[in-house]
């Protein structure tokens, strides 16, 4: 029997492939990079700060059996993200709290005083169509204009109003003083990084790994038990119904020698100045200890290599094209944010992997499993 093939060396590929591989099948994953942990991976930059080359990853869940599974294969570190935006001079927490209300607007509110302060600015709408309607709704037009407005614009090029709810929605408001990024119950960092943690991942003898290897869906040529594709699913139909929309990002990094920390918390968000939407200090997240600390920053552009797909009506009616495609393809397994065009979190990506996963040992059956291990640990290729 054939390996079950899985594209993509990141979570979803990396998760659905340790889960098959333990379950005595023999996978094969082709990754188009260089590296494995996609999106997620990090490495030193050329001054020995450990970056996220590819933005900020913060793992945070509230999902036991997630992190479970994820701790097989690291040590965690404790850490709970923090986001100030920089908006006319000064630098106010995100989500809005109780701090951002009182600094921006020269107030001394108390958490009462925050809620009727938002209810008489807010403008009440029944059903928010779009992500403008769900903010003025919300939080009203001055904060909506300055903390949310020009980043919107900058980070998917549409305007509020051309973005679903969700996109809006993904950010609480808040009349505490709570500046935590995140709520859920875990939050933490993988101990030894990201890298090293898919490293132990993919480590199983049935596990091969070709590295700088792309998959072509129209070329075939062999047979496969199963396909896992972690990709565009767009791109797996040749683009059949047009290209699905994505934004991609360019990276800017900058090295300082001589401070140890720059700025205050990880991330700050420049939400009406400047082309970046936010700069990123790493050392913050990973507690690295050393001389020096390299600041990145973030442009959002429309051509690049897919990092998000674009929440609004228009392009989830072309998804559902494509996915009657996918539903027709029981041989291929569609998994993670780019395969199921949605704006996962890293931990919905690994639950998703996990039910994908369960799924396919239940398809093909026990007897589709080979015992047969391969002649070593990982077997890396790059072509």
């Amino acid at each position: 029997m054939s390996a079950v093939l899985v594209v993509g060396a990141g979570f979803a590929g990396a998760v659905t492939a340790r889960e098959l591989a333990d379950a005595g099948f023999r996978v094969e994953i082709v990754e188009a990079r260089d590296h494995v942990a996609g999106n997620a991976h990090d490495w030193p930059d050329a001054h020995g700060v450990v970056l996220h080359r590819y933005g900020p990853h913060i793992f945070h869940t509230n999902s036991d059996r997630v992190l479970a599974w994820l701790s097989r294969f690291t040590e965690w570190r404790p850490y709970e993200h923090r986001v100030l935006a920089s908006v006319d001079g000064l630098l106010v927490p995100v989500p809005i709290n109780r701090t951002t209300i009182n600094r921006l607007y020269g107030l001394d509110l108390d958490a009462a005083g925050v809620a009727r302060h938002l209810e008489a600015v807010r403008r009440p709408v029944e059903r928010p169509a779009n992500s403008e309607e769900l903010l003025l709704s919300t939080i009203g037009a001055d904060l909506c204009d300055r903390l949310f407005r020009g980043y919107s614009r900058k980070q998917w090029g549409r305007e509020l109003s051309e973005l679903g709810p969700q996109v809006a929605g993904r950010i609480p408001v808040r009349t505490d003083d709570d500046d935590r990024y995140f709520t859920d119950r875990h939050q933490c960092m993988p101990a030894a990084g990201y890298t090293a943690m898919f490293e132990r991942m993919l480590d199983h003898p049935r596990i091969e790994l070709r590295l700088g290897t792309r998959f072509e869906p129209q070329r075939e040529d062999r047979e496969w038990s199963h396909i896992v594709y972690t990709g565009p699913i767009d791109a797996f139909f040749g683009e059949r119904f047009g290209a699905l929309p994505y934004r991609s990002l360019r990276f800017e990094a900058e090295h300082d020698p001589d401070q140890d920390l720059v700025q205050p918390v990880a991330t700050v968000n420049h939400p009406n100045a400047h082309a970046y939407t936010r700069v990123t200090e790493f050392k913050h997240m990973t507690g690295q200890r050393c001389r020096g600390t390299t600041l990145m920053r973030e442009y959002p552009m429309a051509e690049g290599p897919p990092f998000y797909p674009v929440p609004n009506a228009t392009s989830e009616a072309l998804f559902r094209r494509y996915r009657a495609l996918a539903d027709a393809r029981p041989d291929v397994s569609f998994v993670g944010r780019l395969a199921e065009y949605r704006y996962y979190n890293m931990d919905q990506v690994v639950a998703a992997a996990l039910t994908a996963a369960a799924r396919i040992k239940a398809r093909l059956g026990p007897h589709a499993a080979e015992g047969q291990a391969a002649p070593r640990s990982m077997r890396m290729h790059e072509g």
